[in-house]
């Protein structure tokens, strides 16, 4: 074979593997696309709610599932904040990604629910249980998630009144109010579109109309 066609050939054969990767090529591939999850599980039984499901990606998308263990499960999207996003992995990592952790405390206390740290990422898995921890890692991750449940049920609620309670529309808000004076919403400017929706539409009451726009404001000015 010359040298020309020697040459040739190496570079048909360099497209062919571009065009069908092998396994390994591919599994490198998928490897590198593929992102890492965290979810938070929560079951406790005769609580509102009983359930609850968070998942977080690395680029901030997820899901929520939050109801009664009677009710179909139903996932929603979700779009976490970059800022929270990355407190989220830096304390996953801090508990290595919950590999071989056991965070429960070691005497009996009352139930308070079943909660699971579950960290994935191609082939890797690892998952710890828990009821009660005193680890301060585990305790923020825990706040962290405990404030997305908060977060997405006061803005559930909030968009539920809006269209089918409109008198009920006032009390919600003023549930949210306490949430976020007491810095139980992680990402409080998700509610803004809400708040601003309401606060310009007059077929809702005057009073509830500007509490959200009060809210709103404090909210932008970060008070």
């Amino acid at each position: 074979m010359t040298a020309k066609r020697l040459a040739s050939a190496i570079a048909f054969a360099a497209l062919l593997g571009l065009a069908f990767p092998g396994p390994s090529f591919r599994a490198a591939a998928q490897a590198k696309n593929s992102g890492a999850t965290i979810t938070y599980l929560k079951v406790f039984k005769s609580s509102y709610p009983e359930y609850v499901e968070i998942k977080v990606s690395e680029s901030g998308v997820g899901s929520f599932d939050i109801r009664q263990l009677d009710e179909q499960p139903n996932p929603q999207p979700l779009q976490v904040g970059a800022p929270t996003v990355q407190r989220i992995f830096d304390l996953s990592a801090k508990l290595r990604n919950f590999d071989g952790q056991n965070l429960n405390v070691h005497h009996k206390l009352a139930s308070l629910g079943e909660k699971t740290f579950r960290y994935e990422k191609g082939a890797a898995k690892f998952e710890t249980k828990f009821n009660y921890t005193l680890d301060p890692n585990a305790s923020q991750l825990l706040n962290i998630f405990e404030g997305l449940t908060r977060q997405e049920g006061d803005l559930s609620d909030l968009q539920r009144t809006m269209k089918y309670d409109r008198l009920g529309v006032n009390d919600v808000l003023m549930q949210i109010e306490t949430d976020y004076n007491n810095k139980l919403i992680p990402e409080p400017e998700l509610l803004l579109p809400s708040l601003d929706q309401l606060a310009s539409d007059d077929k809702f009451l005057d009073i509830a109309r500007k509490r959200a726009r009060a809210l709103a404001g404090r909210i932008r000015g970060g008070h």
